[in-house]
């Protein structure tokens, strides 16, 4: 009876648009759609970011190794989202330098120039510093490498605070009228005259729509609304390790391996080293980095740094699932990290649109596309696009309080960084609660506008 009752008081009413899946797609979506004005419901069957959102390599970035994959529309349009992402959540993403040691007998030093110039220049480039030379004998980043690497370059990508930027998306969807609804499990979907019946394990909702954004999960949800799929699916794997510190300068690391593969080693919550991916075929389970993943990022570190890397000193691994279309390529590397968004036919009802592949950088520009293509059959989401130019939560509190604590929080941030935006070290707690103690009238708002 509790059940049923439960059913009758949520039936009542009925949403624009339900999105299933609490990543940063789903809650890009859901953001997008409720700052249109719809009525949004956001279903997540664990927790916001608890999956691939927030298990990434941590990176705003164009994707400098697709180039040499022939995507250039995905490497151009990532690129056209890294700084406008940085200017809607600057205390989430800042600038990183990157220091790409050309090593013999890989890809030759024109080829690499190459690449950079074309990553400089085909994204629409403003506020970043363009990619440059460098004698690693005299670079600071030439330091930790053997000496055989005494020439490289230094390009110019984004750190950022995945999971942060997961949940300030569904905040402020939240803000703007959205319902989020964590650890709800979508059990079934089905129409029911002109709009869609979602049995949840917290319940049974109605939505003029659905938007299937559930990651490696997508093809499940549609197999619970009994859709028919019309793309495939690649679960790849990409495992991370954390080392202690290899480094003391705040540049990162992108390396070339001998099988043609490249990862990254990155500085990490300033005690650490964040070294990764791995790009592994995923056939079901909870994503773990394996024994053999561990020891080829240990490897291929200590084929660069003068010091070597050994499985025995990695203090923590993590594992996250890449849900890649699957366009018959042969090696997991090669698979593409655009997406596709596949709306169903008006004659079969209710609409459901379901994503498939995408990248953290690009999941804003994606949700916009999501929604102007359900305008056609939604009318409340007909309108211009308005998140490029939207700061996230926290924005505004942060320039309030660098604005009245002066010195204290100028300080904390790196006098290299461009526009007061932090560089890859954020503020320090100690600078924090100096502000706090001077804005207790923000405290409130803080803990409501900035979560953490």
């Amino acid at each position: 009876m509790l059940h049923l009752a439960r059913v009758n008081q949520q039936t009542n009413q009925i949403h624009d648009i339900a999105v299933i899946g609490g990543g940063v797609n789903g809650c890009g979506i859901a953001r997008d759609a409720a700052g249109r004005g719809a009525k949004v419901l956001l279903i997540e069957a664990g927790d916001l970011a608890s999956g691939t959102s927030s298990a990434s390599t941590k990176l705003i970035h164009g994707g400098l190794r697709y180039l040499e994959h022939y995507e250039f529309a995905l490497v151009r349009e990532a690129l056209s989202e890294r700084e406008l992402l940085w200017g809607i959540a600057p205390h989430i993403i800042w600038p990183l330098h990157f220091v790409l040691p050309h090593a013999k007998g890989l890809r030759p030093r024109w080829l690499l120039r190459l690449g950079l110039f074309l990553y400089d220049h085909i994204g629409g480039r403003k506020r970043l510093p363009t990619a440059e030379s460098v004698d690693l004998a005299k670079h600071p980043a030439g330091r930790p490498l053997k000496p055989a690497f005494s020439h490289g370059f230094v390009y110019s990508d984004c750190w950022v605070d995945d999971a942060r930027l997961v949940v300030l998306n569904a905040r402020d969807a939240a803000d703007r009228g959205a319902e989020v609804r964590t650890h709800c499990r979508v059990e079934r979907l089905e129409r029911d005259e002109g709009h869609w019946r979602i049995e949840t394990s917290a319940g049974t909702f109605l939505s003029r729509a659905v938007v299937n954004a559930a990651g490696p999960r997508v093809l499940d949800v549609l197999g619970r609304a009994h859709e028919r799929a019309d793309y495939g699916l690649r679960l790849v794997r990409g495992s991370h390790i954390v080392v202690p510190r290899l480094f003391d300068h705040e540049f990162a690391y992108f390396f070339q391996l001998p099988d043609g593969r490249i990862f990254f080693a990155i500085p990490y919550e300033r005690d650490y080293t964040l070294i990764g991916t791995t790009d592994r075929d995923h056939h079901g389970g909870e994503p773990r980095a394996s024994e053999e993943e561990v020891a080829y990022l240990c490897d291929g570190a200590s084929l660069y740094f003068r010091t070597p890397v050994t499985p025995a000193e990695v203090v923590w691994s993590y594992s996250g699932v890449r849900p890649l279309i699957d366009d018959q390529s042969g090696k997991p590397e090669a698979a593409t990290r655009g997406y596709r968004l596949d709306l169903s036919e008006p004659e079969e009802g209710a609409p459901i649109l379901s994503v498939f592949g995408g990248k953290i950088t690009t999941y804003r520009h994606l949700a916009e596309e999501a929604v102007e293509l359900l305008a056609s059959r939604l009318a409340v989401l007909e309108g211009d696009g308005w998140t490029a130019a939207a700061p996230l939560p926290g924005v505004i509190f942060r320039a309030m309080a660098r604005l009245i604590c002066g010195t204290a929080f100028r300080n904390a941030i790196p006098s290299s960084s461009p526009n007061g935006c932090f560089g890859s070290r954020r503020p320090t707690a100690r600078a924090h609660s100096r502000c706090l103690v001077r804005l207790p009238r923000l405290r409130d708002a803080a803990s409501t506008s900035v979560m953490a």
